[in-house]
């Protein structure tokens, strides 16, 4: 998953708490092992090499709940522009802009509805390949809080890394935990999210980026053009009790803009989520659920926010 994690468990003694950490870092491990585009012996791996592979239970199981995100966004989200990220060298590091017409090719290729999946096995057409980075951390996530909880620990911090965090119930004196929102235009943090039994995702263009003739572009790509998104927003956060939908309607909602996005947000109240939203011009906007967890940090307090309703 290419990150660092901290994993934080609370017990009843020292030695449950440490028994929950290593069976955690061992699921992270096995699920890298199947999910990662980037490993050769991944089932992903084997299934964009082929064409066609069986997939263990977790990863259909993820594959599933990716497909259904990218529907429900209207392919805001879409699991299949992997292909457009290695265009642009972000898998690599040796990054280059492609020209209009590599662009249009490569958006042939995007089309999350043509892959192809039943109980046990899944396809994709020639050419397309896909990628669960945008939901593999936060199902992870799921996953560690549900074995936590199975260990009857009730208190833990999952931090996933890149802005991936699962707060298991409240610090173990019973206050929320704290989390810091990163300033996308500097380097400290802009405000605070207080957290108890939900999971927070960000995704911003600061994270991974490079820079050409004073353009900066980012890793997050719009599906209907090939390229960085540029919806007029610096980064978004998503609170939801589920981490898999954090993750992935952080990215999606980047992609929408802030419009669409509180559009999106009002239209689906089942998804149970709430958005953060830093736009271009340092201002933020907050979904009404998240008016009383969010506070600007020192030194922000003249930012302008909106409260969105």
């Amino acid at each position: 998953m290419d990150t660092v994690m901290t994993l934080t468990y609370h017990g009843q003694d020292r030695e449950s708490g440490r028994e929950a950490l290593e069976e955690g870092v061992a699921e992270v491990y096995e699920l890298e092992d199947l999910l990662s585009v980037t490993a050769p012996d991944s089932e992903i791996s084997a299934l964009n090499e082929a064409g066609q592979a069986y997939l263990s239970p977790d990863t259909a199981q993820l594959l599933s709940a990716a497909l259904e995100l990218c529907a429900l966004t209207g392919g805001a989200l879409d699991i299949t522009a992997y292909p457009a990220v290695e265009a642009w060298g972000f898998t690599t590091g040796e990054y280059r802009v492609p020209n209009q017409a590599e662009l249009e090719e490569l958006g042939d290729h995007i089309d999350y509805t043509r892959v192809s999946l039943d109980q046990e096995s899944a396809s994709l057409p020639d050419g397309m390949k896909l990628d669960l980075g945008a939901v593999a951390k936060g199902y992870t996530a799921d996953r560690l809080a549900k074995l936590a909880q199975e260990r009857d620990i009730t208190s833990a911090l999952l931090d996933l890394g890149q802005s991936t965090i699962l707060a298991l119930g409240a610090k173990p004196d019973g206050s929320p935990w704290r989390i810091g929102i990163q300033d996308p235009q500097g380097e400290g943090y802009l405000g605070v999210l207080e957290l108890e039994g939900q999971a927070m995702g960000t995704s911003g263009g600061y994270q991974r980026y490079f820079e050409r003739d004073g353009v900066r572009y980012w890793h997050i790509i719009d599906p209907a053009t090939a390229a960085p998104a540029r919806s007029g927003l610096l980064s978004v956060t998503v609170v939801s009790p589920s981490g898999l939908a954090c993750d992935g309607l952080s990215t999606a909602l980047f992609v929408m803009g802030l419009e669409r996005g509180t559009q999106f947000w009002r239209d689906y109240p089942e998804l149970e989520f709430e958005a953060l939203f830093i736009l271009e011009d340092g201002s933020l906007a907050l979904t009404s659920g998240l008016k009383d967890s969010f506070t600007l940090a020192q030194g922000y307090e003249d930012r302008e926010v909106e409260v969105l309703s």
